[in-house]
């Protein structure tokens, strides 16, 4: 059996801290990659609210210019069923 020495010791604790920072770096570009993938969900996120908005501005827009036609169709008499 081995006898145990401090240069044993010490050349495996030399072996874990060198395991440790590496781990350590690893984690590093791990929380990089992380806080990159986070900018572009919020990213996409704001584009998604923007588009939400633009459509909900067009609905408006539709609703307006149906109720102007629908305006016009009975000035003029020419509906033909009642509207809501």
């Amino acid at each position: 059996m081995t006898e145990v020495t401090n240069e044993l010791l010490l050349e495996v604790l030399k072996t874990i801290q060198g395991r440790l920072a590496n781990i350590e770096h690893k984690t590093g570009e791990t929380d990089n990659r992380l806080d990159s993938i986070s900018g572009q969900i919020r990213g996409l996120a704001l584009e998604m609210n923007a588009a939400h908005t633009d459509i909900a501005n067009v609905y408006h827009t539709l609703r307006q210019i149906d109720q102007r036609l629908v305006r016009i169709e009975r000035r003029l008499d020419i509906v033909e069923e009642p509207v809501e």
